[in-house]
């Protein structure tokens, strides 16, 4: 059994709470937050103020769910206590930092993770296991769109780090290699300091033309990732946690205005149907299973940073300001 802290008690926090005390082989001791437990996630669990009297109850592993800017200080702290980590995404609010989060834990050999939750949906799960089953052969392109209403409780980062970074994660691992390219547009509508809107392209290691979509501006709610290969498409809808395989077909067009197109053509639609946890409880045992048996399920602090470092290229990238008129 693992004796788990949770640090932060907020909007994710408190999900947090609620999957630890049902998780088998994992005890949820203690939490902390200087706010207490607004949300009543964790009620009759001992409470703490701060992170060193949580530490002190004693602990295996904590869960790490505070605004950015604290990921690195309570990170330290854990590793220098021996306790194994699981930070929410982005592992850090620098590169500079997170690199100092990898360091630490990779010299205590601690087990460190990123909550990029994502990558536990569903829907990527069996895409993932297609994909290295080679059901899609070369893959060609990774096209992602994660545009929604922008979330006032976002306060700490722009869309880039809060949003994107899911979508730079999940193609790194469906792709099976890290960037090599990347360039972006980028622009500030809503909220001085901050960006709001991204269009990213870039290219993986091995070839993969990548493509994300981003942006807090939209009134409709999305989360489609599209693989293209060569043979047809996987497009995954993460908000219903849905599969579809667009096929490549090979029956030939009797009309003649499409008989003279020799490239790709329309073939069989298929949505698959499988089993569809809850993707923060697969992402749990993931950590869980790392602690206890060394498996590689998770997103390492490494993976983590990676993805940071893309998300600081897309920033830096070239940029408009400007009004937006939501009408």
């Amino acid at each position: 059994m693992i004796r788990v802290g949770l640090i932060g008690l907020g909007m994710m926090g408190r999900h947090h709470a609620r999957v630890l005390q049902q998780l088998d082989g994992v005890e949820l001791v203690a939490v902390s937050d200087p706010g207490g437990d607004v949300h009543g996630a964790a009620t009759g669990i001992p409470l703490y103020e701060n992170v060193d009297d949580l530490i002190a109850h004693g602990l295996d592993a904590a869960i790490v769910a505070v605004p950015t800017a604290f990921h690195e200080p309570v990170g330290m702290k854990l590793a220098e206590a021996g306790v194994h980590a699981f930070i929410e995404k982005p592992i850090a609010a620098d590169a500079e930092s997170g690199q100092r989060l990898v360091d630490v834990f990779a010299t205590r050999g601690l087990v460190g993770a990123v909550g990029h939750i994502e990558r536990f949906n569903p829907a990527l799960q069996d895409l993932k296991r297609r994909l290295e089953a080679g059901e899609l052969g070369k893959v060609h392109q990774i096209a992602t769109r994660r545009q929604g209403p922008f979330p006032g409780r976002i306060t700490d980062v722009g869309v880039a780090r809060d949003l994107g970074t899911h979508d730079l994660d999940l193609t790194m691992w469906l792709g099976g290699e890290r960037f090599s390219e990347i360039s972006s547009q980028s622009a500030t509508l809503v909220r001085d300091g901050r960006e709001d809107l991204i269009a990213v392209t870039g290219r993986l290691k091995n070839g993969v033309i990548t493509n994300h979509l981003v942006n807090w501006l939209s009134p409709m709610k999305e989360r489609v990732t599209t693989v293209t290969g060569e043979a047809g498409a996987f497009v995954a809808d993460t908000l219903t946690a849905d599969l579809t395989f667009y096929e490549n077909g090979s029956v030939e067009a009797e009309w003649d205005a499409l008989a003279s197109f020799r490239g790709v053509k329309e073939g069989n639609v298929t949505r698959f149907a499988f089993p569809k946890p809850e993707p923060l409880k697969t992402e749990h045992e993931a950590f869980r299973d790392a602690i206890l048996h060394g498996t590689s399920g998770i997103v390492t602090l490494e993976d983590g940073l990676h993805t940071l470092r893309a998300a600081e290229a897309v920033i830096n990238g070239p940029s408009v300001s400007g009004s937006f008129n939501s009408r």
